[in-house]
C-alpha cells in the first residue's frame, strides 16, 4: 500500500441497503490488481450507492491520467458480480473491437471491460471492475434543454444504441434499462458525439443454450426497469429483444414531447402496465394524443409499430430500425455523420390519454398536463441499486441515490 493510501482517512459511508456491506472507503493512491496482473491506482471517490462505491481510476503505469472508473464492493454482495460476468463475457476490448471492424462501425458505444479482481483491505474482501471514464450523461442535458431533444439528434441517439443492441442481442443478453441517464457522451477528444450506453446492471440472459426462453411471467422479476421506459414484457418479468426496442421507443417519444401520458402512474406499477398495453393495441390513438399537432417523425412512428408488431422470440430487423431513423434523419436535411445537437423548441404538455369517444356536441374536457418523470429506479425486486452510475462525474446524483422512497399515501 502506497504512503497516501497509509496516511489518507476519510469518514465512513451512508448505511447501506438491506442485504448489502458498504465496502471501506479506499485511500487515493490505493493499488489493485486484476486477474491479468494489470494495476490501477485508485483516484478519487466519485459516489456510493446502496451496494458498492465508484471511484476515478489510473492504469499503473500512467498514475496521473485518471481515464478510467472502478466499481468496488463488498465481496459478500451481489449485485457488482452480475454486472461483472456479463462485461466480462461480451465486453473484453478485443471482441468489440473485431465486431466493429466486422460491421464496418465508425465506433460501438459500449464500454470495454478493462479488468477486473478482488483485493483485501483492512481485513476485509472487495471485488472490482474497471471500466472506460466518459462524460456527462444526457438525462442532465436533457434537463437542461426544456426535457426535449431536437429529432436531428433523437436519431442518432437512436441509431447508436440501436448499433449496441445489436450486439448485446448477438451475446445472447439484453440491456433491461435504456434511458438517458445510462447514456453517456465521449469524453476523449474525437468522441464528444458518440453516445455510450452504460450500466449492465439489469442485464440478463434471453437465451439458454442457443435456445430462446419461453415467455413465461416471473414475479419477481416483474416491473424491473426504470419506470417511465418499462416495456410490457419487462413488466410482466419476462424478457426478450423486442423489449429493448421498445424501451428505446419510449425513450425516443419521451425525447420528443418531455413526457409520455402513462408517468403520472409512476407510483403504481400495475396501472402503469395497463395503460403502456392500452396506448400499444392502439398505437394511432395514443401517437394523436401524444401529438395533437399530428407532427410525429414518420421514422420513429414506422419505428414503433415495427416493434410494436414483433413477435416475443422474433429477431429484430435492425437493418430496417435503421433504415427508418436514417431516412428520418434525411427529411431533416442531416446524416447519421452528424454533430449532436441539443437545443429544441418549447415541449408542450401532454393530454391526458383517454379511449376514442364518439363526436359529441358538449365541450370536451382538458386534463392537467402528466407530471414530471422522476429519475429515481422503481424496482419490486432484490437488485437494490442504481443504474448510471457506470464511467462519469455525472453519475454522482446517480450513486448517492439511496433505496426508493415510498409514496406518500394520499389523503381520504
Amino acid at each position: 500500500m502506497s504512503s497516501a493510501a497509509k496516511g489518507r482517512q476519510r469518514k465512513m459511508p451512508a448505511k447501506a441497503a438491506k442485504g448489502h456491506k458498504l465496502p471501506e472507503p479506499l485511500a487515493e493512491g490505493f493499488e489493485v490488481t486484476d486477474t491479468q496482473k494489470k494495476s490501477w491506482i485508485i483516484g478519487s471517490e466519485i459516489g456510493s450507492g446502496g451496494f458498492g462505491t465508484v471511484y476515478y481510476a489510473a492504469n499503473a503505469s500512467k498514475p496521473k491520467e485518471l481515464d478510467y472508473v472502478i466499481k468496488v464492493e463488498h465481496h459478500g454482495n451481489g449485485p457488482l458480480f452480475v454486472e461483472m460476468h456479463c462485461y466480462q463475457k461480451i465486453a473484453k476490448p478485443e471482441k468489440l473491437i473485431e465486431w466493429i471492424k466486422q460491421n464496418k462501425l465508425k465506433y460501438l458505444g459500449m464500454s470495454p471491460c478493462y479488468g477486473s479482481g478482488s483485493f483485501m483491505y483492512n481485513g476485509s474482501k472487495y471485488r472490482f471492475m474497471v471500466l472506460e471514464r466518459y462524460d456527462k450523461d444526457l438525462q442532465k442535458i436533457l434537463n437542461e434543454n426544456g426535457r426535449v431533444f431536437p429529432t436531428k439528434t433523437i436519431c442518432l441517439i437512436g441509431l447508436a444504441i440501436l448499433d449496441v443492441l445489436e450486439y448485446i442481442h448477438n451475446e445472447g443478453y439484453i440491456h433491461g434499462d435504456i434511458k438517458a441517464a445510462n447514456l453517456l457522451l465521449g469524453r476523449k477528444k474525437g468522441t464528444q458525439n458518440q453516445v455510450y450506453l452504460v450500466d449492465m446492471g439489469l442485464a440478463c440472459k434471453y437465451e439458454r443454450d442457443g435456445k430462446h426462453k419461453e415467455n413465461l411471467p416471473d414475479q419477481k422479476k416483474a416491473h424491473n426497469g426504470t419506470p417511465e421506459f418499462t416495456s410490457r414484457d419487462a413488466h410482466k418479468g419476462s424478457f426478450s429483444r423486442r423489449s429493448d426496442l421498445e424501451t428505446l421507443c419510449f425513450n425516443l417519444l419521451q425525447w420528443l414531447r418531455g413526457e409520455l401520458p402513462w408517468e403520472k402512474h409512476i407510483a403504481d406499477n400495475n396501472k402503469l402496465q395497463r395503460e403502456k398495453e392500452k396506448c400499444m393495441e392502439n398505437i394511432d390513438h395514443f401517437l394523436t394524443v401524444l401529438f395533437p399537432e399530428k407532427n410525429c417523425p414518420e421514422g420513429i412512428v414506422k419505428l414503433l409499430k415495427y416493434v410494436g408488431d414483433l413477435e416475443f422470440e422474433q429477431e429484430p430487423n435492425y437493418n430496417y430500425c435503421r433504415k427508418l431513423l436514417e431516412d428520418q434523419l434525411k427529411k431533416t436535411g442531416s446524416s447519421k455523420d452528424g454533430t449532436l445537437e441539443f437545443k429544441s423548441s418549447i415541449k408542450k404538455p401532454v393530454k391526458k390519454l383517454e379511449e376514442p369517444q364518439p363526436k359529441t356536441s358538449g365541450k370536451e374536457n382538458v386534463s392537467k398536463p402528466a407530471r414530471k418523470p422522476q429519475t429515481k429506479r422503481k424496482i419490486d425486486t432484490p437488485v437494490e441499486f442504481e443504474p448510471g452510475t457506470v464511467l462519469t462525474p455525472a453519475m454522482l446524483e446517480i450513486l448517492n441515490k439511496r433505496n426508493e422512497t415510498k409514496p406518500k399515501a394520499k389523503k381520504k
